[in-house]
C-alpha cells in the first residue's frame, strides 16, 4: 500500500499521531546536525582551521546521542503501538535512517582527524579542489535524502541513486590523480594518503545518502519496493558481518 492512500492523520488516538511526527522531527533534527559536521569538516581542512576539526571530532558524540534517543523512542512506539502496515515501515524506516546518519557523523569525525593532521603537518593545499568538489556534491546528496525523507518524495529519493554514481566517478578520478602525485614525488605520501582517507569518507557519505533514498521508496511503495539492502540490513546487526548497508 502506497503511504500517501494511508494518511496517519486517520489514526483514533492523537498521541499516536503525535508520536510518529515526533519520530520525523527528530530524525530531522539529527540529519541538520549531521549536515553541519560535513561542512564543518571540510571548512577546517580547506581554512586550515583545527580548532574547528577539534570541535567537529567533540560533537560526535552529540550525533550518537541521538542516534540512542530516536531508537529508544522507536523502540517504545513499537512496543507500545504494535504499528502495522505504513506506520511500521515508517518506524523501521526511521531506525535505518538514524543509523545511517550516525555513520555519517563518523564520516564527518574522520575527516576531521585527517585535517587536523593536514594542519598540524602544514603539507599546503594539494587534493584540495577535488575535496572542494567532492564534499559539495554529497552535502547535496544528503540535504536531498533528508528533504525527500520528510515528504516522502521517491522521484528525489531515485535520483539520488544517479547521484552516487556520480560521487563513485569523482572519487576514482580524484583518487587516480592523487595516485599520480604520490609517485611523482616520495615525499607527498603522507598527506596525499590523508586526504585519500578524507576522500573514501566523503564517497562513503553519498553512500549512506542513498541509503536514505532507498528506505524512502520502501517508505512510500512498501514490501513490493524492498531494497535489496534493507533485507540484509534487517537480518544483521549494524556494523556486524554481512551489514550490506554500509558497505
Amino acid at each position: 500500500m502506497d503511504i500517501t492512500s494511508d494518511i496517519h492523520s486517520r489514526h483514533i488516538s492523537r498521541q499516536f499521531n503525535q508520536e510518529l511526527e515526533e519520530l520525523k522531527t527528530h530524525l530531522m533534527a539529527m540529519g541538520g546536525l549531521v549536515e553541519k559536521q560535513i561542512q564543518e569538516a571540510v571548512a577546517a581542512l580547506l581554512e586550515g582551521d583545527s580548532a574547528l576539526a577539534r570541535r567537529v571530532v567533540e560533537n560526535d558524540r552529540a550525533v550518537n546521542d541521538m542516534q540512542i534517543k530516536i531508537d529508544e523512542e522507536c523502540t517504545q512506539v513499537l512496543a507500545r503501538r504494535q504499528p502495522a502496515a505504513s506506520d511500521l515501515r515508517l518506524v523501521l524506516a526511521v531506525i535505518r535512517a538514524a543509523s545511517d546518519l550516525e555513520r555519517i557523523g563518523d564520516e564527518a569525525s574522520k575527516i576531521a582527524r585527517n585535517a587536523g593532521d593536514l594542519i598540524a603537518a602544514d603539507n599546503g593545499t594539494r587534493g584540495f579542489v577535488e575535496v572542494r568538489m567532492i564534499s559539495e556534491h554529497v552535502r547535496r546528496m544528503v540535504r536531498d535524502a533528508l528533504t525527500s525523507f520528510a515528504r516522502f518524495d521517491t522521484e528525489l529519493a531515485l535520483k539520488l541513486v544517479h547521484e552516487d554514481e556520480e560521487v563513485d566517478e569523482e572519487y576514482r578520478t580524484a583518487m587516480r590523480s592523487l595516485m599520480t602525485f604520490m609517485m611523482e614525488d616520495a615525499r607527498s605520501i603522507s598527506p596525499i594518503l590523508s586526504l585519500m582517507w578524507i576522500l573514501r569518507a566523503l564517497e562513503r557519505i553519498g553512500d549512506h545518502a542513498n541509503n536514505l533514498a532507498e528506505y524512502v521508496v520502501y517508505l512510500v511503495k512498501g514490501a513490493g519496493h524492498r531494497p535489496r539492502r534493507w533485507l540484509a540490513s534487517l537480518r544483521c546487526p549494524a556494523g556486524g558481518p554481512g551489514d550490506t548497508l554500509s558497505r
